[in-house]
């Protein structure tokens, strides 16, 4: 798609983050699967169900702007979750490979957190208000992931990491 408007640049955005967020879908399960501590399994376990709930999100927005889904990867996200493939394959079950999960996680968040951000702001300069609004709400539930997950780090998994 050629950026020719500051509205083809919002859709663009908004193709990118469907990709990225249903790329996670996919991935989520096995960071839970890999996680040793019950706190970072359910975190990401929830995170799941909010992640769908994010598609979901998006595919209304879309369905609102007649934009399709089809046809972007958001190939920094694919890199993103390769990183954590990676880690999973090399550490067994233990702290420390929590403690890289959650780093894998944030680095996740973060992209999102940067990717909602600039799509809201986005949206309000066209007037996209019930954009403006779905993407808002996911923005704060992915801002409050991150946290939760420092929260993990700091309160258990980085210490006992270090002890390992």
């Amino acid at each position: 798609m050629k950026l020719e408007s500051m509205e083809d640049l919002f859709l663009d955005q908004i193709k990118d983050l469907y990709s990225a967020e249903t790329q996670i879908v996919k991935a989520l399960p096995k960071m839970s699967k890999a996680a040793s501590s019950s706190e970072l399994k359910e975190a990401f376990d929830e995170h799941l169900e909010q992640t769908k709930e994010h598609v979901q999100r998006l595919e209304k927005i879309c369905e609102g702007l007649g934009l399709t889904t089809a046809g972007k990867k958001c190939k920094a996200m694919q890199g993103l979750l390769e990183e954590g493939k990676e880690v999973m394959s090399e550490e067994d079950e233990s702290p420390i490979l929590d403690a890289a999960l959650i780093a894998a996680a944030q680095r996740v968040e973060h992209y999102e957190i940067a990717g909602y951000g600039c799509a809201r702001t986005f949206a309000n300069h066209l007037g996209h208000e019930e954009a403006v609004s779905l993407l808002q709400q996911t923005l704060d539930e992915e801002a409050e992931a991150d946290k939760k997950l420092t929260d993990i780090a700091q309160s258990a998994v980085n210490s006992q990491a270090a002890q390992s």
